[in-house]
Protein backbone atom coordinates (compact mmCIF):
# COMPACT_ATOMS: atom_id res chain seq x y z
CA UNK A 1 0.00 0.00 0.00
CA UNK A 2 2.78 2.37 0.84
CA UNK A 3 4.51 1.75 -2.41
CA UNK A 4 1.10 2.65 -4.14
CA UNK A 5 1.14 5.93 -2.10
CA UNK A 6 4.40 6.44 -2.89
CA UNK A 7 3.65 6.03 -6.48
CA UNK A 8 -0.23 7.86 -6.85
CA UNK A 9 2.21 10.61 -4.89
CA UNK A 10 4.73 10.71 -7.21
CA UNK A 11 2.82 10.75 -10.49
CA UNK A 12 1.09 13.60 -8.52
CA UNK A 13 4.23 15.71 -8.12
CA UNK A 14 5.22 14.54 -11.75
CA UNK A 15 1.86 15.98 -12.78
CA UNK A 16 2.09 19.08 -10.70
CA UNK A 17 5.84 19.78 -11.65
CA UNK A 18 4.61 19.27 -15.08
CA UNK A 19 2.16 22.07 -14.83
CA UNK A 20 4.40 24.55 -12.63
CA UNK A 21 7.06 23.99 -15.60
CA UNK A 22 4.22 24.61 -18.02
CA UNK A 23 3.13 27.63 -16.57
CA UNK A 24 6.63 29.05 -16.24
CA UNK A 25 7.20 28.10 -19.49
CA UNK A 26 4.10 30.72 -20.23
CA UNK A 27 4.73 32.75 -17.78
CA UNK A 28 8.72 33.50 -19.75
CA UNK A 29 6.51 33.41 -22.80
CA UNK A 30 4.58 36.41 -22.17
CA UNK A 31 7.07 38.02 -20.20
CA UNK A 32 9.59 38.09 -23.54
CA UNK A 33 6.18 39.16 -25.21
CA UNK A 34 6.00 41.95 -22.61
CA UNK A 35 9.59 43.14 -22.79
CA UNK A 36 9.79 42.85 -26.84
CA UNK A 37 6.00 45.56 -26.37
CA UNK A 38 7.97 47.22 -23.96
CA UNK A 39 11.46 47.89 -26.50
CA UNK A 40 9.02 48.71 -29.25
CA UNK A 41 7.12 50.95 -27.14
CA UNK A 42 10.16 52.25 -26.21
CA UNK A 43 11.69 52.62 -29.42
CA UNK A 44 8.58 54.32 -30.34
CA UNK A 45 8.46 56.53 -28.23
CA UNK A 46 12.19 57.56 -28.71
CA UNK A 47 11.27 58.23 -32.35
CA UNK A 48 8.48 60.47 -31.25
CA UNK A 49 10.60 62.14 -28.73
CA UNK A 50 12.91 63.21 -31.71
CA UNK A 51 10.40 63.53 -34.36
CA UNK A 52 9.38 66.07 -31.59
CA UNK A 53 13.50 67.79 -30.94
CA UNK A 54 13.48 67.86 -34.52
CA UNK A 55 10.21 69.51 -35.10
CA UNK A 56 10.33 72.07 -32.40
CA UNK A 57 14.55 73.02 -33.54
CA UNK A 58 12.73 73.54 -36.93
CA UNK A 59 9.69 75.91 -35.46
CA UNK A 60 12.15 77.97 -33.43
CA UNK A 61 14.49 78.34 -36.79
CA UNK A 62 11.08 78.98 -38.39
CA UNK A 63 10.63 82.09 -35.95
CA UNK A 64 13.95 83.16 -36.00
CA UNK A 65 13.68 83.73 -40.12
CA UNK A 66 10.91 85.07 -39.65
CA UNK A 67 11.43 87.76 -36.89
CA UNK A 68 15.20 88.38 -39.05
CA UNK A 69 12.37 89.21 -42.28
CA UNK A 70 10.00 90.79 -40.32
CA UNK A 71 12.63 93.39 -38.80
CA UNK A 72 14.47 93.45 -42.56
CA UNK A 73 10.87 94.78 -43.73
CA UNK A 74 10.79 97.59 -41.17
CA UNK A 75 14.21 98.30 -41.57
CA UNK A 76 13.71 98.44 -45.21
CA UNK A 77 10.56 100.65 -45.05
CA UNK A 78 11.80 102.93 -42.13
CA UNK A 79 14.73 103.27 -44.84
CA UNK A 80 12.48 104.19 -47.61
CA UNK A 81 11.00 106.47 -45.33
CA UNK A 82 13.98 108.56 -44.26
CA UNK A 83 14.93 108.47 -47.18
CA UNK A 84 11.88 110.65 -48.73
CA UNK A 85 12.25 112.96 -45.97
CA UNK A 86 15.44 113.60 -46.18
CA UNK A 87 14.33 115.53 -48.68
CA UNK A 88 12.52 118.13 -46.23
CA UNK A 89 15.73 118.75 -44.18
CA UNK A 90 17.34 120.02 -47.82
CA UNK A 91 14.42 122.20 -48.35
CA UNK A 92 14.69 123.21 -44.28
CA UNK A 93 18.72 123.89 -45.17
CA UNK A 94 17.92 125.83 -48.02
CA UNK A 95 15.03 127.89 -46.67
CA UNK A 96 17.78 128.95 -43.72
CA UNK A 97 20.00 129.80 -46.03
CA UNK A 98 18.07 132.20 -48.00
CA UNK A 99 16.18 133.59 -44.51
CA UNK A 100 17.31 136.94 -43.27
CA UNK A 101 18.96 136.72 -39.64
CA UNK A 102 15.69 137.27 -37.10
CA UNK A 103 12.56 136.05 -36.02
CA UNK A 104 11.91 133.59 -39.33
CA UNK A 105 15.55 131.66 -39.29
CA UNK A 106 15.68 130.60 -35.35
CA UNK A 107 12.07 129.21 -36.57
CA UNK A 108 13.43 127.06 -39.26
CA UNK A 109 16.54 126.49 -37.58
CA UNK A 110 14.45 125.36 -34.03
CA UNK A 111 11.53 123.03 -36.42
CA UNK A 112 15.05 121.62 -38.42
CA UNK A 113 16.63 120.86 -35.18
CA UNK A 114 13.30 119.30 -33.88
CA UNK A 115 12.67 117.04 -36.97
CA UNK A 116 16.07 116.15 -37.12
CA UNK A 117 16.19 114.58 -33.45
CA UNK A 118 13.09 112.78 -34.76
CA UNK A 119 15.19 111.20 -37.29
CA UNK A 120 17.89 110.94 -35.32
CA UNK A 121 15.91 108.58 -33.29
CA UNK A 122 15.58 106.35 -35.91
CA UNK A 123 19.57 106.48 -36.09
CA UNK A 124 19.72 108.78 -38.93
CA UNK A 125 23.45 110.57 -38.74
CA UNK A 126 24.78 113.35 -40.93
CA UNK A 127 28.10 112.17 -42.60
CA UNK A 128 30.69 115.00 -41.67
CA UNK A 129 32.43 115.80 -44.69
CA UNK A 130 34.22 119.04 -44.34
CA UNK A 131 37.77 119.26 -43.80
CA UNK A 132 38.14 115.36 -43.85
CA UNK A 133 40.19 113.53 -46.53
CA UNK A 134 37.69 112.40 -49.48
CA UNK A 135 36.31 108.98 -48.60
CA UNK A 136 34.32 106.89 -51.71
CA UNK A 137 32.49 105.23 -49.25
CA UNK A 138 31.05 108.43 -47.73
CA UNK A 139 31.90 111.11 -50.54
CA UNK A 140 30.73 111.63 -53.88
CA UNK A 141 33.10 114.32 -55.77
CA UNK A 142 31.01 116.73 -58.09
CA UNK A 143 34.49 119.19 -58.84
CA UNK A 144 37.77 119.58 -57.94
CA UNK A 145 39.56 123.08 -57.24
CA UNK A 146 43.51 124.22 -56.94
CA UNK A 147 43.82 125.54 -53.29
CA UNK A 148 46.17 125.09 -50.59
CA UNK A 149 44.24 122.66 -48.69
CA UNK A 150 45.63 118.85 -48.89
CA UNK A 151 44.72 116.99 -51.60
CA UNK A 152 41.81 115.35 -51.49
CA UNK A 153 40.51 117.14 -48.87
CA UNK A 154 36.92 118.25 -48.91
CA UNK A 155 36.89 122.18 -49.26
CA UNK A 156 32.54 122.08 -49.43
CA UNK A 157 30.15 120.32 -48.83
CA UNK A 158 27.26 120.78 -52.01
CA UNK A 159 24.89 118.12 -50.31
CA UNK A 160 24.56 116.71 -47.35
CA UNK A 161 25.35 113.01 -47.13
CA UNK A 162 23.64 110.61 -44.15
CA UNK A 163 23.93 107.38 -42.44
CA UNK A 164 21.09 105.07 -41.36
CA UNK A 165 22.23 102.61 -38.92
CA UNK A 166 25.91 102.30 -39.91
CA UNK A 167 24.70 101.81 -43.76
CA UNK A 168 25.21 104.80 -46.29
CA UNK A 169 21.84 105.81 -47.68
CA UNK A 170 22.52 108.78 -49.09
CA UNK A 171 26.72 110.06 -50.12
CA UNK A 172 27.69 113.99 -49.44
CA UNK A 173 28.29 115.36 -52.68
CA UNK A 174 31.56 117.49 -52.03
CA UNK A 175 33.72 119.79 -53.80
CA UNK A 176 37.92 118.64 -52.85
CA UNK A 177 41.01 120.00 -53.30
CA UNK A 178 43.36 119.66 -55.54
CA UNK A 179 47.83 120.57 -55.27
CA UNK A 180 48.51 122.75 -58.05
CA UNK A 181 50.74 120.63 -60.15
CA UNK A 182 54.54 121.90 -60.43
CA UNK A 183 55.32 121.26 -63.55
CA UNK A 184 51.99 122.22 -65.31
CA UNK A 185 53.20 125.96 -63.50
CA UNK A 186 56.88 125.47 -64.86
CA UNK A 187 55.61 125.10 -68.35
CA UNK A 188 53.01 127.99 -67.68
CA UNK A 189 55.72 130.29 -67.21
CA UNK A 190 57.95 129.31 -70.14
CA UNK A 191 55.07 130.24 -72.44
Amino acid sequence: KSEKKVEELAGEIKQESEKIIKEEKKIKSETNELREKLEKANKLAEERLNQLKYLQADFDNYRKQFDKEKEQIIKLANETLVKELIVVLDDFDAAIKISAEGENRKGLLTLKKKFFDILANQELKEIEALGKRFNPEFHEVLCKELSKHNEDEVIEEIQKGYILKSKVIRTSKVKVSKKEDKDLKINQTKK
